[in-house]
């Protein structure tokens, strides 16, 4: 049974979360301040987090950028404040989605799902590998990708980026362009966020091929995919 951590002081909306997912079939653990949450995160790290910004002794963003140096379990955050900072700060800490309040339990609860599914490791049927990238693979069904056999635990935002650089190798894509073709939605999305999600990318691919940057930055245009010297002969 996955195991949830929710990290929420408004005790009226942790009750109601932790009874649709119990009723979902995820086990629970609730936390009521940061740095308890924080200890519990690092110790033993949960299936997901369902994490809220505004908590005592240490707030939500805090613990999302102290979690992200010990784990890469997915970490939803649950937030009031919708200013764009604070969405493009966690998305460059490694938030994998935002549920903003107030907010259906319904619906966070299939948001927790997708979540799951998508950072689920190994790839399902609909997987295909990516010629100019060796060793790169992309399920376009379940927005799961691995590099070297390594799952990314990509947000769906990151996937589409990776989806639309990696098939076209070398080309530059401006800012505006790549907002129009890698997300379905452009709701809460901004040119400048681009920004934040190639970060994010370029960290996660990182992490499995230190050695090689996948995305060229092209100042004053936009991004390409850049392949190994050895992929492109």
């Amino acid at each position: 049974m996955t195991r949830i951590v929710i990290v929420e002081d408004e005790t009226d909306i942790a009750s109601v979360v932790q009874d649709y997912l119990r009723h979902a079939g995820y086990d629970t653990e609730l936390f009521t301040d940061g740095q308890s949450a924080l200890e519990s995160i690092v110790a033993s790290p949960p299936g997901l987090t369902l994490l809220d910004i505004m908590l005592p002794r240490l707030d939500g963003i805090e613990v999302l950028r102290r979690a992200r140096e010990h784990t890469a379990h997915p970490i939803i955050m649950l937030t009031a404040r919708i200013e764009e900072v604070d969405r493009l700060l966690g998305l460059e800490l490694g938030a994998d989605d935002y549920v903003c309040k107030p907010f259906s339990p319904r619906e966070l609860v299939a948001r927790v799902r997708a979540v799951l599914r998508r950072t689920a490791p190994g790839l399902a049927q609909g997987a295909s590998p990516q010629g100019d990238a060796p060793g790169l693979v992309l399920d376009d069904v379940h927005w799961r990708a691995s590099l070297e056999g390594t799952p990314l635990n990509l947000t769906r935002r990151e996937f589409g980026l990776l989806q639309v650089l990696s098939r076209h190798p070398g080309r530059i894509f401006s800012r505006a362009r790549l907002l129009e073709l890698a997300y379905d939605d452009t709701v809460d999305v901004t040119e400048r966020a681009i920004d934040s999600h190639v970060k994010n990318l370029r960290r996660k691919l990182g992490v499995v091929t230190p050695e090689h940057d996948w995305i060229r930055s092209v100042y004053g245009v936009g991004f390409a995919w850049e392949a190994p010297a050895e992929a492109k002969d």
